[in-house]
């Protein structure tokens, strides 16, 4: 069977993630140094490129300190995975066209959307900001006597909290003078 994962090229996808990765040119996972020596490639992966700072003499390669690094698929099935994600297929269905085990793929997807997620900038609002009305009622999802009980209790509250004592104590006054 002829699946995506077969059609996608090792080298290419290596070239990508260098080019992402750093687009002025590779610098040191470590002390960012642009001081760097090529090592060879990897024994397993002939297009992952190793090498070594010249600064801080750290020992590196393509896909060190990565989502990529340490994983026992290769790039390129992480690669595909990714772009079908893109496309909102199922899990079952990047299964089935990279050859995998649906649980293996419910990781791989699980990883890769937290990986996105962490790496998303935080939204900084600025200027005139507007918003609808949310009613928000937390804990009783589904239970409109539970939420009817808790504001009686919270006015309730409210009615015995200080001004509650002050009327008390006027109505105390009034009765003993």
């Amino acid at each position: 069977m002829l699946t995506l994962s077969k059609l996608i090229d090792e080298d290419k996808c290596y070239e990508t993630i260098r080019t992402m990765r750093w687009p002025d040119g590779v610098c040191c996972t470590d002390c960012g140094a642009k001081n760097i020596t090529k090592r060879g490639k990897h024994a397993t992966y002939s297009a992952r490129q190793r090498y070594i700072c010249g600064e801080c003499g750290r020992h590196f390669d393509d896909l060190t300190d990565t989502i990529f690094a340490g994983r026992h698929q290769p790039l390129k099935t992480w690669i595909a995975c990714l772009y079908l994600m893109g496309l909102n297929v199922s899990n079952q269905q990047i299964a089935d066209e990279l050859s995998l085990h649906k649980d293996d793929v419910h990781q791989m997807t699980s990883e890769l959307r937290q990986a996105v997620a962490d790496k998303r900038p935080e939204v900084q609002l600025s200027g005139t900001v507007e918003f609808d009305e949310v009613y928000v009622t937390a804990g009783h999802k589904g239970q409109p006597e539970q939420v009817k009980k808790k504001g009686a209790r919270d006015a309730d509250v409210n009615s015995k909290g200080f001004g509650g004592a002050v009327r008390s104590k006027r109505k105390n006054r009034r009765s003993s003078g």
